[in-house]
């Protein structure tokens, strides 16, 4: 069914109306409103030490969780797309349960498991490790909210390629490790770093999970998201919107790496 032109330009114009007036202008008032006052406001806003510690906790937070989600989510794809054990599918649709599940839910489950009242919380206190209300219920949360990325990259890559090339290389007598380094993961390299940009964007930007479980102790459990969030409420109008500009330059940044990735992607599939 051909669609004539004038309705091609109407979609094309609802289209990017609708993008423009959801994303766009929103945060393109944010951008105005964080530079209304000149740069050096929101230097200053965005060097304070409750600033600085957001910022650098959000990287080591992302730093930690992101390589090891890589590595689960490599194994967990390998499994998926090669394996044949029971309770597959069962595993599978666990993996989508950050999806389905409200960040707020996770974060209250990882307060039941490992609060001072939890199920393991008395005893790691006791043996003076913190989970929650420290760095890492934070990283145990920004885990499990960004844990699907890789494997959902990966799998279909995986499917994709097939297994004649790791068969063959068996036959010729490469061990396993031979054969993934250099069989299996140059063929899903662009797979993998796909899902590490999003990971990365998911970790960066988690606030829910996250506000549940770290105590937003400014200085030592405040990321940027609770330092956005912390400002606007207490008023500080300029410094949530210096916040949030840092923020969202990230996740521009984010946004360039998928933009550089995706083309190199479908050329390699």
């Amino acid at each position: 069914m051909t669609v004539r032109r004038p309705w091609r330009l109407g979609l094309r114009f609802v289209a990017l109306g609708y993008l423009a007036l959801l994303l766009l202008i929103p945060v393109g008032v944010v951008f105005y409103r964080t530079f209304e006052h000149g740069f050096g406001a929101v230097w200053d806003s965005v060097s304070t030490p409750a600033a600085v510690s957001a910022f650098w906790l959000t990287i080591e937070v992302t730093a930690i969780a992101v390589p090891l989600n890589t590595i689960f989510g490599i194994v967990m794809a390998l499994a998926l797309a090669r394996g044949r054990f029971p309770g597959k599918g069962l595993l599978n649709a666990a993996i989508d349960l950050p999806f389905a599940i409200s960040p707020i839910v996770i974060g209250l489950s990882l307060v039941l498991v490992y609060g001072t009242t939890g199920w393991f919380g008395q005893d790691l206190a006791n043996a003076g490790i913190h989970v929650i209300f420290s760095v890492p219920g934070i990283v145990l949360a920004t885990i499990f909210v960004s844990l699907p990325f890789v494997v959902r990259e990966v799998t279909p890559v995986l499917r994709e390629v097939g297994n004649e090339q790791e068969q063959a290389a068996a036959t010729l007598g490469a061990n396993g490790w031979q054969t993934f380094w250099r069989i299996t993961l140059p063929a899903i390299r662009w797979g993998v770093a796909y899902g590490v940009v999003l990971s990365v964007a998911r970790a960066i930007g988690e606030f829910g999970a996250v506000s549940v479980v770290s105590g937003r102790i400014a200085g030592e459990t405040q990321t940027l998201t609770l330092l956005v969030d912390n400002r606007y409420g207490n008023f500080d109008i300029a410094g949530a919107y210096s916040a949030a500009t840092l923020l969202a330059l990230i996740a521009l940044v984010t946004l360039l790496a998928m933009t550089v990735i995706r083309p190199r992607r479908e050329e390699n599939e």
